[in-house]
């Protein structure tokens, strides 16, 4: 993939590409250096050196790489990362023209895959890289006027912010909501936040009048067995904290607060770490964990752990489980209603 350092490479690359012309170019650098030092936001879309000089009205957003003037009603979003910003937006109502996928070969099929529960929202997004090396060119060409991005992108932010105003957003934070919420701020759909906010405590409280007080007494495990790495995922988690919220304990072994939200590398002698009175395995279709799983069901010790002994071991989708905002959440909602409200 051709390697952009600077925005310069991006004006030589587009030139070679036969995508402007001369006159468009000195009106794109001449775009460029407004748009980094006015206190206004310049359109991207300007299509011919004919273009008029539209003025934006744009509100100062604080982030982690300092502050963006961000459109009060942006319309042409892209959303860099490959979990959590492009669910965020669908979730606010606001669908992303361009974001960047796991795979060059198969966005629509790794979308629909690892963010299943959005289904035909993702339809006609446009794929702009791969997580870790998003094509400036594709970007620049979409003519954005916001891009959001996580933080491990943060060393393209000169390039990215000279495009489009860009909100760098921290990916390893623990609260999950609090991000969602920074996220609709940004966007300026605090209102669909609340709305989204509303229903997913409206169906936790749902749930814990139809769980009642069966399972008082029982532990939940959330647990996964990844090639090399059988983990936990922790009270802090974004499914502990669902979990905790609905009233269901967890295993002495899982109750616990830690940086990652989870305890990974778990050896195989300690697979005790994974049993509960319920064991929910997160798994995906292509990394491996049924291989693990069907391989770890033919050893002694996971015959012993009590949820696989009393058959209370439930297969849910990794996805669904990790992705870390209200859709997602209530895709988790589902499942407990499927395994522990209605199963027989």
């Amino acid at each position: 993939m051709l390697q952009i350092n600077s925005l310069m490479d991006v004006k030589k690359c587009l030139m070679s590409y036969g995508v402007i012309k001369p006159l468009l170019l000195i009106a794109l650098s001449f775009f460029l250096v407004t748009l980094c030092n006015s206190s206004e936001i310049q359109p991207s879309n300007i299509s011919t050196e004919h273009a008029p000089r539209i003025s934006i009205p744009c509100r100062v957003v604080q982030h982690v790489m300092g502050e963006a003037c961000v459109p009060n009603s942006p319309k042409r979003v892209i959303v860099l990362s490959h979990r959590g910003l492009l669910s965020h937006a669908l979730t606010l109502g606001v669908k992303p023209i361009g974001s960047n996928a796991n795979t060059l070969e198969d966005f629509k099929g790794n979308y629909l895959r690892e963010q299943s529960y959005l289904g035909e929202k993702i339809e006609g997004i446009q794929q702009v890289g791969l997580p870790d090396n998003p094509n400036l060119e594709k970007i620049l060409l979409l003519k954005p006027d916001l891009i959001l991005a996580w933080e491990s992108l943060k060393s393209l932010h000169p390039l990215l912010s000279q495009i489009a105003p860009t909100v760098v957003i921290p990916d390893d934070t623990p609260d999950w909501k609090a991000q969602f919420n920074f996220v609709a701020e940004v966007l300026g759909k605090e209102a669909v936040a609340q709305q989204a906010w509303e229903q997913y405590y409206q169906r936790i409280k749902e749930l814990k009048v139809a769980l009642g007080n069966r399972y008082r007494n029982c532990t939940i495990s959330v647990a996964s067995t990844a090639p090399g790495n059988n983990y936990t995922l922790v009270k802090n988690s974004f499914v502990g904290s669902i979990l905790d919220e609905v009233g269901l304990q967890r295993p002495t072994a899982q109750n616990v607060v830690v940086p990652s939200g989870g305890i990974y590398h778990i050896s195989e002698e300690r697979l005790d770490m994974l049993d509960g009175d319920f064991l929910f395995l997160l798994y995906t279709h292509d990394y491996g964990e049924m291989e693990t799983y069907q391989r770890l069901k033919k050893k002694p010790i996971w015959k012993q752990l009590k949820a696989v002994h009393n058959n209370q071991v439930f297969l849910v989708d990794f996805w669904k489980w990790i992705w870390s905002d209200p859709s997602a959440a209530n895709a988790v909602i589902d499942d407990l209603y499927k395994y522990l409200v209605n199963s027989p």
